[in-house]
């Protein structure tokens, strides 16, 4: 019995382990990609990134490692509290996907892209991209 239960925790670990396993066709990688958007949660949105990725803050680009992108964003955060994230756009092609929408954070509006790949059943982002939105006329 013992025995048992050992293979069941073991087997839960695996399946609902890391949050960034791709689940299946239906899955939405960025339902709790949004969220942590949203609540400006730098810590558990870096969950989310490869460990080398591209991110562009304000036309700042920088290739960093995990850890240095959630720096970047933890300051972004840290400067311009989120207030809402809406994506208004999503793509995907056999393993990326992307999105793009609009951040209402410390007052202003910015344009947040994002990519994302999947690879041995694990979604990473590869590209986060915050920009100020400009005025159209």
């Amino acid at each position: 019995m013992k025995r048992l239960l050992g293979i069941l925790i073991v087997a839960a670990g695996l399946l609902g382990g890391r949050n960034a396993r791709a689940q299946d066709a239906g899955y939405d990688v960025f339902v709790p990609i949004s969220k942590y958007i949203t609540q400006g949660d730098a810590t558990s949105l870096s969950a989310w990134f490869a460990e080398n990725l591209e991110v562009s803050i304000i036309s700042s680009l920088r290739n960093c490692s995990r850890s240095q992108a959630r720096q970047i964003v933890k300051t972004f955060f840290d400067t311009y509290t989120p207030r809402s994230f809406d994506i208004s756009h999503k793509a995907s092609r056999s393993n990326m996907k992307y999105a793009f929408g609009q951040l209402s954070a410390g007052g202003e509006v910015f344009i947040v892209t994002i990519f994302v790949s999947c690879k041995d059943d694990t979604y990473q982002i590869q590209q986060f991209k915050i920009d100020r939105q400009t005025a159209v006329y």
